[in-house]
């Protein structure tokens, strides 16, 4: 009996074995399972950042390319025939250069914008900051207070005597602005006057801000983009007081007669040089050269020759003036007294192919006389300073990076005087191109049109 008692003890042994070699495969397969999501969230980690270093190599590349582009332009503004900035290629992903429709935020646009396109707050009057939209005369005011290096209060601004009562005190600057931001410091001015409907900064009229309160920013659902004044505004505009070839301009109101006469002979006749040269030395002093244009009498093409070699002032640099061959009309109608007739001239006459707009001859037949003296020493026909939005996406879509910079190419090579990430902003372009690329779509495909290799 005892032999059978023994075999009917094992029958449970077995048993046992059997659910316990089940647990260690439960276990087993539950830890591959485990570890297989483990190296599957590694990869996506590992491509997610090979992905972000692409991005910002990308990027960095980007910057090199609008720098190249920029320089030896003197001067002028780089068109998107020869700097291509719609999804050009580098490596395994593509850049993008924004620029912000300054009209209505419908149109597509790329490419660099010359900072001289804008009203400089530094130094811009009271009377050519009021016309910015969002504007007020009390926040123009206090700009205007807090840039001079005194204390006088400016009727409606602010001095120290304001900012040290707020919750957080601080002083009043009393000194140029250095970034565009820092208007936020200065009393009564807000983001929204910064950045109106226009919260992503990228100069387009996006799903959310055409739906009234649905989603933020809240709009007024009108169709259009009402940004704020942030790309209408500047602090880096200047250039040399220099002709073309880098010489000294001369002054026209304090040149003794030899120079006067070597300088009026760059575009005036022997036959003429005597009767311009008296009507220059007797009518000084001049407000402006379109001012001298007008009462020596001068002739379109004797002015247009002369236009870049005189000046009328002895500053070796000049700030702030407004590039009349680029501006946009909202920028245009700052200048004082200007009208909507007066800025549509002033458009429709740069645009013509027959007009030199190498200087600001030109302004002379599209403005009556009066207006053209009056905004003449606001203006330049070149730009020195350039912003670019550059918006850069590995070739898998799983990162980007987006900065704004600002490129100095007053020198050779150009530099970079100002960098800022917006990448915290999200992506600015189409949510399609993203959301395929993240899909596997290839690049080149969805580029199309916009493709372009970097040069």
């Amino acid at each position: 009996m005892r032999p059978r008692a023994r075999r009917q003890s094992a029958r449970p042994a077995r048993g046992t074995v059997l659910i316990v070699t089940m647990w260690i495969l439960v276990v087993l397969v539950g830890m591959v399972l485990v570890l297989a999501g483990s190296m599957r969230i590694e990869g996506d980690c590992s491509a997610n950042h090979v992905a972000k270093q692409q991005a910002s190599a990308i990027e960095n590349g980007a910057i090199q390319y609008v720098l190249a582009n920029l320089d030896g332009l003197a001067g002028q503004v780089p068109t998107e025939a020869n700097m291509p900035c719609a999804g050009v290629r580098i490596g395994e992903g593509a850049f993008w250069v924004l620029q912000p429709d300054r009209d209505d935020g419908l149109a597509e646009q790329y490419g660099v914008v010359d900072e001289a396109s804008k009203v400089n707050l530094n130094t811009a009057p009271e009377e050519m900051l009021s016309p910015l939209p969002g504007m007020t005369p009390e926040i123009a005011a206090a700009i205007l207070d807090w840039r001079d290096v005194d204390g006088d209060l400016t009727v409606g601004g602010a001095e120290s005597e304001y900012y040290l009562l707020l919750p957080e005190p601080y002083e009043c600057k009393n000194a140029p602005l250095e970034t565009v931001e820092e208007l936020l410091l200065i009393k009564q001015t807000s983001m929204d006057l910064l950045l109106g409907e226009d919260t992503n900064r990228n100069g387009q009229l996006d799903d959310n801000e055409n739906d009234a309160d649905e989603t933020d920013p809240p709009d007024n659902r009108d169709g259009r983009l009402d940004g704020g004044i942030l790309d209408l505004v500047t602090v880096y505009s200047s250039e040399a007081n220099t002709t073309a070839s880098g010489s000294r301009r001369t002054n026209i109101n304090e040149a003794g007669a030899g120079d006067l006469i070597r300088a009026l002979r760059r575009g005036v006749s022997q036959e003429r040089l005597g009767d311009i040269f008296n009507r220059a030395r007797l009518g000084r002093p001049f407000s402006n050269i379109l001012d001298f244009y007008y009462r020596t009498g001068l002739t379109v093409d004797e002015f247009q020759a002369l236009a870049d070699e005189i000046t009328t002032g002895g500053d070796q640099m000049l700030r702030g003036l407004i590039n009349v061959n680029t501006a946009p009309r909202k920028v245009l109608l700052c200048l004082p007294g200007l009208e909507e007739t007066d800025v549509s001239a002033l458009i429709s006459g740069r645009a013509g192919d027959n007009v030199t707009r190498s200087n600001i001859a030109w302004v002379a037949e599209a403005l009556p006389q009066e207006k053209a003296v009056a905004v003449a020493g606001y203006l330049t026909a070149k730009s020195y300073q350039f912003s670019a939005d550059i918006v850069s996406v590995a070739g898998t879509g799983r990162a980007f990076r987006r900065c704004r910079i600002v490129v100095d190419a007053r020198s050779s090579p150009p530099r970079v005087v100002y960098r800022q990430d917006l990448t915290p902003l999200g992506w600015p372009l189409s949510p399609e191109l993203l959301a395929d690329l993240r899909a596997g779509v290839a690049l080149d495909d969805l580029l199309g049109t916009t493709y372009s290799e970097a040069r």
